[in-house]
């Protein structure tokens, strides 16, 4: 009785399904250490550590804010802004991830009721 039991533990975690390994984000990194922002995919960020993508995302935040020439951090809407283009990655992996926060971006500036045009 106590085999079957043993037997019928193993099997039912052979029968779980994995998760799918994470990758470090260094590994699209080239020779010199330096990875493409511009070229990343949803899949590639999705794929990656959390700390990994958490720093990612932050950096992408800091080259917005620069292009706007904003010199601040909003904390609670940055958080809020990677964990959507997370969901939204993961939703689209073939998408870049500059074209992601694109998306997400707007759908912010939408709720708020922010109009870009000019």
């Amino acid at each position: 009785m106590f085999r079957s039991l043993i037997l019928a533990a193993i099997i039912y975690v052979a029968m779980v399904p994995t998760a799918d390994a994470q990758v470090d984000l260094s590994t699209y990194a080239d020779a010199n250490g330096f990875i493409n922002v511009q070229k990343l995919t949803c899949a590639q960020l999705a794929g990656t550590w959390q700390g990994d993508a958490d720093m990612l995302t932050t950096w992408y935040s800091g080259w917005y804010n620069g292009l706007a020439k904003k010199h601040y951090l909003d904390f609670k809407k940055g958080k809020e802004a990677e964990h959507e283009v997370i969901v939204y990655c993961k939703a689209n992996p073939d998408q870049l991830i500059i074209e992601a926060i694109a998306v997400v971006f707007k759908d912010m500036r939408a709720k708020l009721g922010i109009d870009m045009k000019p």
